[in-house]
């Protein structure tokens, strides 16, 4: 996993670089400060996803050239087999794997997101990101903060929600749940 944030961030210090982007307008733009911003070019950010969807926007990269350094070929339509996503680790406990990671232009990012459940009693970090996301459990149960308010979702259960409002994620049962993930970024 950390290779594949030093080549995230290898390719955002490139662009930044090409472009002659100043630190400081990439932070404002993605809402953090200037170190922040600097450790993810440094692959030490564990959560870069929205960042990422922000400046592929701002600057017209495709987003799967800033995540895995491949250009989208596809524009009619774009297949993905079973398990063959090109996948991403967010951390030890997040798996994301693209499910249209070949289209160009894409208005929407579905990802098949995998939770590996914590240790008994440990909580994970409410993070916000702009635009909305569509969420659907495809296997076990996912607890599913937003601010104060717990929600469980089991197979079949889908939510929407305004991700620029903090919220996270668990597995319950101990066991991992896996999800359907549809984010739209403004």
């Amino acid at each position: 996993m950390e290779d594949a944030y030093l080549q995230i961030g290898a390719r955002l210090h490139g662009l930044r670089e090409v472009l002659e982007i100043p630190v400081e307008e990439i932070a404002k733009l993605c809402g953090i400060t200037p170190a922040e911003y600097l450790r993810m070019e440094k692959g030490e950010a564990d959560n870069m996803e929205s960042c990422l969807a922000l400046i592929s926007k701002r600057y017209g990269v495709e987003l799967d050239v800033l995540l895995f350094g491949e250009e989208p070929r596809m524009k009619g339509y774009f297949v993905t087999r079973h398990g063959q996503g090109l996948a991403i680790d967010r951390c030890a406990k997040y798996k994301y794997q693209s499910l249209a990671s070949g289209f160009r232009q894409r208005l929407m990012d579905p990802f098949l997101v995998e939770v590996a459940p914590l240790p008994e009693g440990e909580r994970r970090v409410q993070r916000a990101h702009p635009g909305q996301e569509f969420d659907v459990v495809v296997e076990g149960r996912l607890e599913l903060t937003i601010g104060q308010r717990t929600i469980v979702l089991g197979v079949g259960d889908s939510i929407y929600l305004d991700s620029s409002r903090p919220h996270s994620m668990h597995a319950l049962d101990g066991r991992p749940v896996k999800f359907l993930c549809v984010t739209v970024n403004p």
